[in-house]
């Protein structure tokens, strides 16, 4: 028994998706995988920027706090990932279970988007997938940005593992509730609404993400698309400060910094007031 409600969960997510800006729309995009539902916003002329969120129980309506200053230079999607926690609607007899199989999505999303080519960044497991796509089909990213990205450049830090450990084996809102507030220091600066979404989530019925190793440095080396790399000075999810190092040393063209007094799942919508500026900055360089 998860505990999972389907119509609280509806609710919650609503709730939320209200704080993007008030001329967003909902779409709806068939791919391999099932239907996947984008929430985009922003001038439809505008260059696109493709927005992943973190692994569940995130979504892509937790992009709300920087999505106004976003959307006035791009139009916005933010797809709910196929077979996470979100109104994507996944295929009853296939689900992406390689990178391949991702980055067969993400082409046929973008496809059916009509983007020949985007800007793209992630959060958390977001950032992982958007980094693999990268280097799978740099002709269609134009520029990346890795929010505290997981599993890239850096494992997690095993005290994480065990933390998240009575939540992955029996999720409830509970411990949802309690694995956030202990990575997050407390949630006081926690969006409640945000809050609540995630505890909704505990349960829902998610295919298994797919996992495979680091990029290899080699294939990172190669990487010939401009980066910005973000990390959260708090996250307990890994070591900031060796996540923005490797990078560094890595990638070919990359820009780091470490975001002060955030942690990793208080990402993206507690993040500095500033996120959503430097982002456009670094977006609008050509």
């Amino acid at each position: 028994m998860t505990g999972y409600d389907s119509e609280v969960f509806r609710g919650a997510y609503d709730d939320v998706l209200a704080k993007w800006p008030a001329r967003h729309e909902a779409l709806t995009v068939a791919t391999p995988f099932g239907d996947t539902r984008v929430n985009a916003c922003g001038p439809r002329e505008a260059p696109a920027l493709l927005l992943l969120p973190g692994g569940g129980p995130a979504t892509s309506v937790s992009w709300y706090a920087q999505t106004a200053e976003l959307a006035r230079t791009r139009r916005i999607y933010a797809p709910d990932l196929i077979g996470a926690p979100g109104l994507s609607a996944p295929a009853a007899d296939r689900h992406p279970r390689t990178v391949a199989d991702l980055a067969a999505w993400l082409d046929a999303l973008l496809d059916g988007l009509g983007v020949a080519g985007t800007d793209l960044g992630g959060h958390s497991y977001g950032a992982w997938i958007a980094l693999h796509y990268a280097l799978r089909a740099p002709s269609r990213v134009r520029r990346l940005f890795l929010l505290d990205p997981t599993q890239c450049f850096a494992g997690y830090r095993a005290a994480y593992l065990l933390h998240a450990l009575p939540m992955l084996l029996r999720p409830s809102p509970r411990r949802v509730r309690a694995f956030l507030e202990w990575e997050t220091g407390g949630g006081a600066a926690l969006d409640p609404d945000w809050l609540t979404l995630q505890e909704a989530a505990a349960g829902f019925p998610s295919a298994k993400p797919v996992t495979e190793p680091r990029p290899s440095p080699e294939a990172l080396r190669a990487l010939d698309v401009p980066v910005l790399l973000l990390v959260a000075a708090n996250s307990r999810t890994h070591d900031s400060r060796e996540v923005a190092a490797r990078a560094a040393a890595m990638l070919p063209h990359v820009e780091t910094a470490i975001l002060p007094d955030v942690s990793h799942h208080a990402l993206p919508q507690a993040a500095p007031a500033a996120l959503a500026r430097r982002l456009t900055d670094f977006l609008s360089v050509r």
